[in-house]
């Protein structure tokens, strides 16, 4: 299936695909994170006791379900527009000028997997915002393929081609993150020898809602 595929360095012509990529990949996850949230013990409580608040209240079952449905509806756009911000924030920080953020600087690219001429997927790689936790190792970043193409290999090749770039380059390393709710994205880094070596909640609210942020860790072969 590989043989439809062929990863490049990024162009300039690229631009807007990559962004679409990233954007369209990061909305996904809006559905996922909702049910994630739904699930936890602490939202139940609160859910019931919205109700219950409401029923004594109002003595109105059908009041009580409308209130805790609104209540749901309010945390679902909350959650929307939480991604929505983190997206935006991307797309003006690193991914506006792509090639000042990714390709100048040394040591630093990114790729864009293409079908024919289109670009159906892109992967970084990057220095670490803290070097000194990781030692001498470059960080994967903004992995994404585009929905019709994946389960074909596209996100493994993307992975190798960082881990090769860190190889030729002296690193030891490569390291990177990703939320929870990134099931496919964990299987396919444990799978290609990535450690899971740290789970952390971004902030107080995700801690409540228990959503972690996961950091894995590759050691490239022969560089101790």
């Amino acid at each position: 299936m590989m043989a439809e595929y062929h990863i490049r360095a990024f162009e300039d012509r690229d631009h807007e695909a990559v962004r679409t990529i990233f954007s369209d990949g990061a909305a996904e996850y809006v559905p996922v994170g909702c049910w994630h949230v739904l699930r936890c013990p602490q939202i139940h409580l609160q859910l019931l006791a919205v109700f219950l608040v409401a029923y004594v209240v109002s003595a109105s079952f059908l009041f009580s379900c409308g209130v805790v449905a609104t209540f749901w509806v309010t945390g679902w756009m909350r959650m929307k527009g939480v991604w929505a911000e983190y997206t935006q924030a991307a797309l003006v920080r690193d991914m506006l000028d792509i090639r000042k953020t990714y390709l100048e600087p040394k040591d630093c690219c990114l790729w864009v997997a293409t079908s024919g001429e289109e670009v159906v997927g892109m992967v970084a790689a990057v220095h670490p915002e803290d070097p000194s936790q990781w030692g001498k190792a470059l960080e994967l970043k903004r992995m994404s393929v585009a929905k019709g193409h994946r389960g074909r290999g596209l996100s493994k090749a993307l992975t190798r081609t960082v881990i090769c770039f860190a190889q030729e380059r002296g690193y030891k390393g490569v390291v990177l993150s990703t939320s929870m709710l990134q099931y496919a994205a964990q299987r396919v880094y444990e799978g290609m020898g990535f450690r899971k070596v740290k789970a952390e909640s971004p902030s107080l609210l995700a801690k409540l809602l228990q959503f972690h942020m996961y950091y894995y860790h590759y050691e490239i072969a022969g560089s101790h």
